[in-house]
């Protein structure tokens, strides 16, 4: 992919809301083999100022090959914690997508094993291009 290198001044935003697919992530052996639904929000800080002004597809990120990756991590990786599961989502992102600057990531996981009425549980995270190439853990 021939995308920009990342301009870290500039705050424009790619945002996928509502990404969903069942996956097998959970603390508890019956999440584990049942399964149950995942959404994933995306805010993506890319500069889209190239892709603005040339109309070309290749000078931005591709939110449709972002939303197959986010459905192939909530598919293919097991996870105890969805803090787990959002951050490798970021990583994977970040790896895969060289214009994106800084990202937040929000998992849902709304059929979480709580015995309380509620309408969802979710992990918000939010990392910049530096917390991977610099090794951070934190």
């Amino acid at each position: 992919m021939n995308t920009p290198a990342p301009d870290k001044n500039h705050r424009d935003q790619i945002t996928l809301t509502g990404l969903g697919a069942v996956g097998y992530h959970g603390v508890f052996e019956k999440e584990r083999r049942s399964g149950q639904p995942f959404f994933v929000d995306l805010v993506l800080s890319v500069d889209l100022r190239p892709a603005g002004t040339t109309d070309d597809l290749t000078r931005t990120v591709h939110y449709g090959e972002v939303a197959e990756m986010v459905r192939e991590i909530i598919i293919g990786t097991r996870f105890q914690l969805i803090e787990a599961l959002a951050e490798e989502i970021a990583r994977a992102l970040v790896a895969s997508f060289p214009a994106v600057a800084e990202l937040e990531v929000t998992v849902h996981k709304p059929k979480a094993p709580i015995d309380v009425t509620f309408s969802d549980v979710a992990v918000s995270i939010h990392r910049r291009r530096g917390h991977y190439e610099a090794g951070a853990d934190g």
